[in-house]
């Protein structure tokens, strides 16, 4: 079967553009042996998302692309700028100067094998990548970089659906002013409940309730802790299980805006509540939470929805991944995910799209 092109890569936040990067790198040519496409309206990946008061002194931390640092595209003292402002400024010069031709507004909606159900993927076998703005694009080695943005994720609980008052994901989350009087459920224990639970306690009252008790580091999180957080992550997709948090292992940092927080009661944690009836949340001994608002800091989940005819989840959910930094499918070498378990990271989306672009090209006879 003919190809339109050698790779696709799905996808033009960090991972994506790492990945176009390295494939450039490695002597491939965006447009005639590669092709980067991205759903959103303007670069910047899922950054161009994020709420207003996510400034560049509250993120978590945004690592350089590979060639071009983000300190040299930022004016002095931008420490509060909207990262969702100063993120997608980086990557649009990024694009441009590494010339990556990103295809925008461009949707893959399914991706199919063209090999016999069943069968072992072949090093020559074609994929379709069906799109809904660019009809079918026939490539014989994919890197997906979806990330989670696109699939929110709410946990069941009884009585969701009587509930009077407002429930909102953090991918929905704008400003803490828009709840000035209500009292708001935050449901969640990652760094964006805190940080979002901060806000908010700011200027009305809050319950904090979590799965799990909270594990607050007062420490500087050193390299070392990282990578060996980052490696149970890895060992777990290598093992064909679902992605666990990488938070739960590196704790939470406590800077001194959380302290703060917790000096004046906000962070005072609650064990999740049984069920949610018309006007708040009830817990298991009887105990009652009148709610205006309940917020789901609840986190996310990657977005392969599109690869699901590939069969790629084994029985227990999780994708076997194979590589050296765990981005190749092991079932099918055409294949790579950035954004899927240790790459979940803007550091780890770096690392992740130079070995995807130099295993994938090797696999596929391209150097």
């Amino acid at each position: 079967m003919p190809t339109d092109f050698d790779i696709l890569v799905i996808g033009a936040g960090q991972a994506g553009l790492s990945a176009g990067y390295h494939l450039q790198r490695l002597g491939l040519r965006p447009e005639r042996h590669f092709l980067l496409v991205d759903r959103s309206p303007g670069p910047g990946g899922a950054w161009q998302f994020r709420w207003p008061s996510l400034t560049l002194d509250t993120v978590n931390r945004v690592h350089d692309l590979p060639g071009m640092s983000f300190a040299e595209t930022l004016p002095p003292g931008s420490s509060t700028v909207p990262a969702a402002t100063a993120v997608p400024h980086y990557y649009e010069l990024y694009e441009k100067r590494f010339d990556l031709r990103v295809h925008r507004q461009v949707s893959v909606t399914v991706v199919c094998d063209r090999t016999e159900e069943g069968a072992p993927a072949e090093r020559g076998a074609v994929l379709n990548a069906e799109t809904d703005t660019a009809g079918t694009i026939r490539v014989r080695g994919l890197i997906n970089c979806t990330g989670t943005w696109e699939r929110p994720f709410v946990p069941h609980y009884p009585g969701a659906q009587t509930f009077a008052g407002r429930q909102l994901h953090t991918h929905d989350y704008r400003t803490a002013e828009e709840f000035a009087g209500e009292h708001v459920v935050v449901v969640g224990g990652g760094i964006s409940a805190v940080q979002l639970l901060d806000e908010i306690s700011r200027v009305t009252t809050t319950t904090w309730v979590t799965r799990t008790p909270p594990r607050f580091r007062e420490n500087t999180f050193t390299e070392a802790a990282g990578r060996a957080a980052v490696a149970m992550v890895e060992d777990r997709v290598r093992r064909g299980l679902p992605p666990g948090s990488v938070v739960s292992v590196t704790g939470l940092p406590l800077d001194d805006r959380l302290r703060a927080a917790r000096a004046r009661g906000a962070l005072t944690r609650l064990p999740m509540f049984e069920r949610i009836e018309p006007d708040g949340v009830r817990w298991a001994d009887g105990t009652f939470q009148r709610a205006d608002v309940i917020l789901w800091a609840t986190g996310f989940r990657s977005a392969l929805d599109h690869l699901a005819p590939l069969r790629l989840r084994g029985p227990g959910g999780g994708i076997t991944m194979s590589g050296r930094l765990a981005t190749r499918v092991a079932a099918d070498p055409r294949i790579h995910l950035i954004g899927y378990g240790p790459s979940a990271s803007t550091i780890g989306a770096n690392r992740a799209g130079r070995a995807a672009a130099l295993e994938l090209t090797e696999y596929l006879g391209l150097r």
